[in-house]
């Protein structure tokens, strides 16, 4: 059964991953710990079925793609703006010091330096995807604190973005073996070859971010109007993994990279949360490959042969690293509880900690050892990591009963908290005044100012508007003339106008009503004169956009020629009116 190799690792692999992961959920513990449960099960050091390794690291490469491609996807310049000046150094310094901490632990192990700093780096990084559920578990993702600890690590994401494009780099003056991935020379000195490295990053990111918000917004656009859910997903993923592979093979920098910028440039496109929302479940199910991967490398034996280098790792995860976060906060002037957010926010090791010990695992600077203790860590550090946030709620509480502690780390420093959250909300704002002023209509808004198309499905309705064009004209400025070509279909959403006939006044329409229809049905020239009579705003749908709307729909068509021979018998009976 040979060739069914891939149908079967990967059958397997989801329908344990799920076993486990609705067994973890169960135990109120993330799924993520039964999907690397499902893949120590089929992996090399259990009896049992063994999974293809080599085919499960491709798979989990196109989750590793898929995820950074989500991360890009969700990232706020706005709200990291806001929390740069806690977020960034703290980060910074918080990396720098739990890494030390982790090369000091390695070589008190007898390790090399090369492997003592990529299992600091593994170390010091927490997960995201961690985060943001134990956030939204607590109803505190939006809060001031929240958000914080989400720009905290957003920064650590963004620095070991940069370790992974320049470890290759470094792989030999570390004392790794070069794979031929790093491009590297044994001549070129170490300034060299970072110099080269940050050059290739440099050149690419010009690129994605000059290039990309021109071209792929409007591609993704394009692909929407056709209607095609099936496309649009197609779209997504070619250009997730596309612009991941390009990224690799022009440029020499990770896979990882090339997605995360392909995220960055499809956020600024007003279609970004579809996108989201459609790539998803390849998301979902690319990520679960990936860490099944991650946990079929791991020998659980390493618990019972190593449990003091196991508890070592566990500890700086769980005390030291949060003890230098929960430092630098105070030190920086906010108060505890956002101290002691930030401190239970980074006690857990994710996603990151699997992709650099992986990498530091083929490039030999880790030996499996080292790699099974990166995991270890992280299984444990993920069970705990909803205590440390009881245990930080219990120390706050502790500190509010006792009047001068209260007042030494809260009250005084409540300043820097208010501060902080009057710049989050004005970027929020600022967020909503944009999106405002170039929004286009939702489909129930749509549905709501034009009755028109209410009995369009939601689906329907959504192809419907991505065809529309914003239009605004000033009071008193013509927008059709009789005689003219009937060119496009005006919806009204702000303002109105006049319709007249040979100088004549028909009626006035306002928003939620339309015009120009009755041409474009019939194909003969402008018949009436409709003119601005306010500040007025439309969405413009074009005659050829349509009539191909109206042939996939007929039944509209039907329902708008009726309307149009009610306003022509209307228009008719005008002059008898008003003789």
């Amino acid at each position: 059964m040979h060739e069914i190799t891939l149908i079967t690792t990967v059958a397997v692999s989801l329908a344990l991953a799920f076993g486990f992961g609705l067994l973890a959920h169960k135990l109120r513990l993330p799924p993520l710990i039964g999907y690397l449960v499902a893949g120590v099960v089929v992996g090399l050091f259990l009896p049992g079925y063994v999974a293809d390794g080599s085919l499960a690291s491709q798979l989990a490469e196109i989750g590793i793609m898929l995820m950074m491609f989500g991360v890009g996807l969700h990232f706020s310049v706005a709200d990291l703006l806001a929390v740069r000046r806690l977020a960034i150094p703290g980060a910074i310094g918080q990396i720098v010091i739990a890494t030390a901490m982790g090369v000091g632990l390695s070589l008190a192990w007898g390790w090399q330096l090369g492997s003592g700093l990529v299992l600091g780096l593994s170390l010091s990084v927490a997960s995201t995807v961690v985060l943001l559920r134990a956030l939204e578990g607590r109803n505190a993702l939006t809060t001031a604190n929240g958000r914080i600890a989400v720009g905290w690590l957003i920064v650590e994401d963004l620095a070991m973005v940069l370790a992974l494009v320049l470890l290759p780099a470094l792989v030999e003056v570390l004392g790794g073996v070069d794979t031929g991935d790093a491009h590297t020379s044994p001549d070129q000195n170490l300034l060299v070859t970072v110099a080269i490295t940050l050059a290739k990053v440099s050149g690419f990111v010009a690129i994605a971010l000059v290039l990309g918000p021109r071209v792929l917004p409007w591609l993704l656009r394009e692909v929407a109007r056709t209607g095609s859910r099936e496309l649009f997903t197609l779209a997504i993923l070619a250009m997730a993994l596309g612009i991941a592979w390009a990224a690799a093979s022009l440029f020499g920098v990770s896979f990882a990279l090339g997605a995360f910028f392909a995220g960055v440039v499809l956020n600024e496109s007003d279609l970004s949360h579809k996108a989201a929302t459609n790539s998803l479940p390849l998301q979902d199910a690319f990520g679960v490959l990936f860490f099944v991967s991650v946990g079929m490398l791991f020998d659980p034996s390493v618990l019972v042969r190593e449990p003091a280098m196991v508890a070592a790792v566990i500890g700086l995860i769980l005390v030291g690293k949060s003890a230098v976060a929960l430092a630098i906060v105070l030190l920086l002037g906010y108060p505890l509880a956002t101290a002691l957010t930030v401190a239970a926010a980074l006690a857990q090791i994710g996603e990151f900690s699997f992709i650099l010990g992986g990498l530091g695992l083929s490039y030999g600077l880790l030996d499996v050892e080292g790699f099974n203790l990166i995991l270890a860590g992280a299984l444990v550090s993920i069970l705990l990591n909803p205590l440390t946030f009881v245990g930080g709620d219990w120390l706050s509480t502790w500190i509010r009963n006792r009047p001068v502690l209260k007042r030494h780390l809260e009250e005084n420093r409540a300043e820097a908290l208010v501060q902080l959250q009057a710049k989050l909300d004005a970027a929020h704002e600022q967020a909503e005044q944009r999106a405002a002023a170039g929004k286009t209509f939702t489909p129930e808004e749509l549905a709501a100012r034009f009755p028109l198309f209410a009995s369009l499905s939601p689906e329907q309705r959504e192809v419907l508007v991505l065809h529309f064009q914003p239009h605004t004209a000033e009071p008193g400025e013509r927008i059709i003339r009789a005689g003219d070509t009937a060119d496009a279909l005006y919806l009204i959403s702000k303002g109105e106008v006049e319709v007249t006939v040979d100088g004549r006044r028909l009626n006035t329409r306002g928003p939620g009503e339309f015009f120009g229809e009755m041409a474009l049905l019939s194909g003969d020239r402008r018949t009436a004169d409709v003119t601005a009579l306010d500040y007025s705003r439309f969405a413009m749908l074009s005659g050829r956009d349509f009539h191909r709307f109206l042939r996939r729909y007929p039944d509209i068509r039907d329902h708008i020629a009726a309307l149009a021979a009610e306003r022509s018998r209307q228009a008719e009976a005008q002059p008898a009116a008003t003789s």
